[in-house]
């Protein structure tokens, strides 16, 4: 059989997504080539749509077809309250999986000088109006719990100090379910010096 055509235009496109190799790619198009071509049709016409309409928020940053996402246009949320994250995804995971009723700002990346990402890349300028306005009481850092997602937690709360703005930083340490014996040494010393009355 020739690896050659639509077929293997196809397979190679789908290595492009995250975690998606070869193989996987080979299973998802014949998947849709022999049992579901309603479905890939669907996904087609989608993921053109989403490609040429899908954009940033003007106030947050997140992914949205409009000016301003449905969080932002949202009057019921609180205006005094702001969780940094880094990614769009973080605000999905965030507002489906708490009771958060603030709004956010998307920074789409963390700190890190070696790769040339700093302040300006990361929307700090934007990030810094908001804080300079006065209408923020608390930002609450939801950066990862990596070595830059520290030290943009670390450069931001600097930032909302000198503006007097109450800056608080997600919980890291065991999870739900969690075993002592099985986390690892600074995970497990992280949640120790994190501990909180009952």
């Amino acid at each position: 059989m020739h690896n050659q055509g639509l077929v293997k235009e196809l397979i190679q496109s789908l290595c492009c997504l995250p975690g998606v190799g070869t193989k996987s790619a080979q299973r998802m198009a014949f998947h849709l080539l022999q049992r579901n071509r309603d479905g890939g049709q669907q996904l087609s016409q989608i993921l053109g749509q989403a490609m040429l309409e899908v954009g940033f928020c003007q106030q947050c940053r997140t992914l949205t077809e409009h000016n301003l996402c449905e969080i932002c246009s949202n009057s019921l949320r609180d205006t005094d309250t702001l969780c940094i994250v880094e990614s769009p995804a973080d605000v999905w995971v965030i507002d489906q999986a708490t009771n958060f009723k603030g709004k956010y700002f998307v920074l789409h990346g963390r700190l890190s000088p070696l790769d040339g990402i700093g302040p300006d890349q990361l929307g700090f300028d934007q990030l810094e109006q908001r804080l300079r306005n006065g209408e923020l009481k608390e930002i609450i850092l939801a950066t990862n719990s990596t070595v830059e997602g520290q030290a943009t937690a670390h450069f931001i709360s600097e930032v909302a100090t000198k503006h007097q703005i109450r800056c608080t930083r997600i919980a890291h340490g065991i999870p739900m379910g969690g075993e002592l014996e099985f986390i690892d040494s600074s995970t497990l010393s992280h949640a120790f010096n994190g501990r909180r009355e009952l």
